[in-house]
Order: structure tokens, then sequence, then C-alpha cells
């Protein structure tokens, strides 16, 4: 039985609040981009673009300075910065069809997805608790949808179902890249994902802002009112992925795109305190429930590191018998080549010996006559 002193470790807080920061985080990127929607600003890739040359300079110089070679194949950077491109592109594309809260809420899209993709390809087990968690977070969206629906807050947008659509796919997306972004990180080097993620999406990024935005950026009126959203999406967006993955290492994925969730709670929150709007009193059930759910996913993680680590002893303690034995065994053998190499030298001295006795009795009696004559 897992007491709430095991359940809630260091791990699963520093977990739970890192995963709240980046959903904050999220939440103000949302906004950026409605506001910048909301002036007629369409230019997605151009957003995500000062953000990619951010990581690229700090983690870039980071790498450098190391003077080391890549953990992993350079080309696979390529195909995982195309992925993170094209998936904010979409979403953030999303904002000019449908409402904020729609996009927040299709969102979640991501996570039976990551789980998916992490079960095939990462081989992650998942115990029941894990899909409690996830059913119980799972239903707080859904009463976040029924709130919407009772409030009309879903209403809005030229095209809700394009954008609904544009969300999907993004959300999608947004999976690969994070299942990506969790193998990379546990199999190379955080700095050198972000590093190599930066430079070849701030290159990707450039070519598609010249084929697709060049006209748009031209025609935008540079006020404050759309720098500030600009610079707002990049700096949040350049926090977010410096903590992504160090909350991959510590919790995966899922537990990610679990905290995610929440980023609809936290709009809700600024809706009321910062435009003082009202909110159906479903909200704050949901927000209960996605944090409950939150915590059943990733609580107990101290047992299952307690019994991860007695099986990685037990796996050193065999592996040191058996070497240990196979050591003993490996000097056994060489002692008993070196007493058949010694034996054979014996066995070989005594036959050379015995080879030149038999040669010296073989010596014709004349000979030794005539020697002896002679001397």
């Amino acid at each position: 039985m897992v007491t709430i002193k095991e359940f809630l470790t260091n791990k699963t807080l520093v977990g739970l609040v890192l995963g709240q920061f980046l959903s904050l985080l999220i939440t103000s990127t949302g906004f950026s981009s409605s506001e910048l929607a909301r002036r007629g600003i369409n230019a997605p890739t151009s957003q995500s673009f000062l953000n990619y040359v951010l990581l690229a300079l700090l983690y870039g110089a980071i790498l450098l300075y190391r003077k080391k070679a890549l953990k992993a194949k350079w080309y696979y950077y390529i195909v995982l910065g195309l992925v993170d491109v094209e998936a904010n592109f979409l979403v953030v594309k999303a904002y000019q069809y449908t409402s904020l809260t729609s996009v927040m809420l299709l969102d979640c899209w991501s996570i039976p997805s990551v789980m998916f993709l992490t079960w095939f390809f990462l081989k992650t087990k998942y115990r029941y608790r894990k899909f409690i968690g996830v059913a119980v977070c799972v239903v707080g969206l859904v009463m976040v949808v029924f709130s919407d629906v009772h409030a009309k807050d879903r209403s809005g947008g030229s095209n809700p179902l394009k954008g609904d659509m544009l969300v999907i796919v993004g959300s999608t997306l947004y999976a690969i890249s994070n299942v990506s972004e969790e193998f990379f990180v546990k199999s190379a080097d955080r700095v050198e994902l972000m590093a190599m993620l930066g430079i070849f999406g701030a290159i990707i990024s450039a070519c598609q802002i010249s084929i697709l935005e060049r006209n748009e950026l031209k025609s935008i009126q540079w006020s404050a009112g759309a720098v500030i959203p600009f610079i707002g999406f990049a700096v949040a967006m350049f926090l977010f992925y410096s903590g992504v993955p160090i909350l991959l290492k510590i919790s995966g994925s899922t537990m990610l795109n679990l905290s995610l969730l929440t980023s609809d709670m936290w709009t809700v929150l600024i809706r009321i305190f910062a435009y003082h709007e009202k909110v159906d009193w479903l909200y704050f059930i949901a927000f209960a429930a996605v944090t409950v759910g939150l915590v059943i996913y990733s609580g107990g993680d101290k047992e299952e590191d307690q019994n991860r680590a007695n099986v990685a002893d037990e796996e050193v303690e065999r592996s040191k018998n058996f070497d240990e034995e196979t050591g003993s065994r490996n000097l056994r053998q060489k002692t008993t080549v070196e007493s058949s190499k010694t034996g054979d030298s014996s066995s070989k001295s005594e036959f050379v010996s015995a080879g030149t006795a038999e040669k010296e009795d073989r010596v014709d009696p004349w000979e030794k006559m005539s020697k002896g004559s002679n001397s």
C-alpha cells in the first residue's frame, strides 16, 4: 500500500510544479496568438521563427563550447525540426478559424497519441493507475466541453470545423515531436537536442516564411500592439522548449501532455480576473478533476523507481558474480595451459636429449677408431 508520503515524492512534486509552469507558458502563447489573429495578423511560422533562433543561439553556443561529437545522427534532428515546425504552424493557424477554447480543448488529442507512440516505439508499460489518471483528466475536459456548450463559448471563428481539424492534425504532430524528444533526451543530450532543434527549426521556418508568409509580413503594421504579442509568444515558447526536456526526463511525454491540459483552466482564470468575464461553475469542478488526475498519474513513482533500482542491483550483482566465475575459470584455464606448456617443453627437451644420445650410438665404430688414431 502506497502512503501519502511515498505518493507525493519530490520527483512527483517537481513534475507537477514544472508541468503547471509549462501549462501557464502555453496559455500565454495561446493568448498571444489569439490577440494577433484578432488584429488580422496571419503569420504562424513567423511567430515560431524567433523561438528557434533563440534556441539555436543559446544552446548552440553551449554545444560549441563543449566541443563534443553529436550523440545522435544529425539528420534525425532535421526530421524532428520539420515535424515540430509544422505542428506549431497548424495549431497557430487554427486560431484564424476557431475560438481559443476550442484550440485548447482539442489539443488534448495528443494524450492518447503520445500513449500509443510511447507504448509502440519506446516500449513504455503503463500500469492501471496511469490509465485511471488519464481517464480522470479526460473527464475534467468533458466537463469543460459541456460548460462551453452551456455557456455558448465555443461559438466564434470564421470556419470552426477547419480550425478543429487543423488542431487535431497539429496535436498528432506534437505527439510525434514529444515522443521523439523524450527518446533524444534519454539517449542523447538535452543541450544537443535544443541546439539542433533550434538550428534546423530556424532553417525550415525561414524557408517556409519565404514561400508562404513573405507578403503577409510586408502588409503588417508594426505597432506596439503587434510587436508585443510577437515577442511575448517567442519568449514564452523559448522558456517552454527549455523546460520540456527536463519534464520529459523526469516524468515522460504522457505526463507532459496531461499537465498541459490545465492550460484550459488557466485560460478560464485569466478570463475571470483579467477580462472580468463570467464562466460556468463546471469549470471549477473540471479544474479539480484534472488536478486529481495528474496526481493519480504521477503518484507512486518512488515505489516504481525502487523496484527498478532493485532490479538494477540484482542485474549488477548477477553480472558481478558472472564476472567472478568467468575470471576464476579463465585463471584455471590459464594455469592448465601453462602447465601443459611446461610439460611440453620438458618432454621436448627429453626428446632432444634422447635423440642426441641415439645419434651418438649410431656413429660408425670405424669412424670412432679413426678419430682416436688421429688424436
